[in-house]
């Protein structure tokens, strides 16, 4: 029975290994992928002077810092690896924080296309670069309210001696209580209302205009809806994420086995790939900053060379 139980419990170790080797080798090709998009944005003072691509390039180096911080407590999750609560609760508070700034500024870019079709004269004073900075303070301060109120009924109810304790670092480590799992569910999906319902209102004046828009606005005004669009399904991306602790609860209390492999599937169907393809895609549509990245990709390769 032993040899037996140990047979199985080394090919559970294999299996597990295995899958950090595929996760590592995902998050290594994706974060040289943003790693590029990033030095074209910089690479061209039209891209950090113009508000679209400086929103951009906050979604950018969001993506990029989950997809490096979920990685790492991916890692230690997997081998049982315990910190002190105090330290998961700084990475924890980062995780959160960006895990809304990508939704809030991918918002915040459909309304600057709402103002770049439907309100063209007012879009220079509007989307300016100071403008677009001060935005992305805001997008900053409104993702901190979810965070704030997570930590809020966390310090409430927790004692003193679990700061110091020593833990598996989760994000669900700020839920002690059921009452704040539910908290956290509403906050989350009325924020998604707010930015679906913005999403909608600008994507039914654009169509208004397409509607009305002479020959030669034609093409701006339908690539505008295709971005909005593009903007649609990233949101529901991240939502689908949010929702995955409330799935993955929920199988937890059927089956650890398969807890184990839908938490992995999730993690990189809906963390790992669309923190890369969604960006990349958005990059690739422009055409400006489209062949900014050849030549930024041609660059590096001459170098290599």
């Amino acid at each position: 029975m032993e040899d037996n139980s140990s047979l199985v419990g080394g090919e559970f170790l294999l299996r597990q290994i295995d899958k950090i080797i595929i996760v590592q080798l995902l998050v290594m090709i994706f974060s040289c992928i943003n790693i590029l998009l990033i030095v074209t944005f910089f690479a061209k003072e039209c891209f950090y002077t113009t508000a679209r691509y400086m929103f951009f390039a906050v979604t950018l180096l969001s993506d990029s810092l989950i997809l490096i911080l979920s990685d790492i407590l991916l890692i230690l999750n997997y081998f049982q690896i315990t910190m002190q609560v105090w330290i998961c609760i700084i990475i924890s508070v980062v995780v959160l924080l960006y895990l809304i700034v990508t939704p809030v500024t991918l918002t915040v870019m459909t309304l600057e296309r709402y103002v770049a079709i439907c309100m063209p004269l007012q879009h220079g004073e509007l989307c300016s670069q100071r403008s677009a900075l001060q935005c992305i303070l805001i997008i900053h301060g409104l993702s901190s309210g979810p965070c704030i109120v997570v930590l809020s009924t966390f310090f409430a109810s927790a004692s003193l001696s679990l700061y110091e304790q020593y833990r598996i670092c989760s994000v669900q480590i700020f839920i002690l209580h059921r009452w704040q799992n539910h908290l956290r569910s509403a906050v989350h999906q009325f924020n998604f209302l707010i930015m679906c319902i913005i999403i909608i209102f600008s994507y039914v004046k654009i169509m208004k205009v397409a509607k009305v828009a002479s020959a030669e606005n034609t093409k701006s005004t339908r690539k505008g809806l295709r971005t909005v669009i593009l903007h649609a399904f990233q949101l529901l991306l991240c939502l689908i994420r949010l929702w995955f602790p409330f799935i993955e609860n929920a199988v937890l209390q059927i089956d650890f086995k398969v807890f184990n492999d839908v938490r992995y599937f999730s993690y990189i169907l809906f963390s790992v790939v669309p923190r890369c393809l969604s960006p990349l895609i958005y990059g690739l549509r422009d055409e400006t900053f489209f062949h900014a990245l050849k030549n930024s990709a041609f660059g590096l390769y001459k170098r290599n060379i």
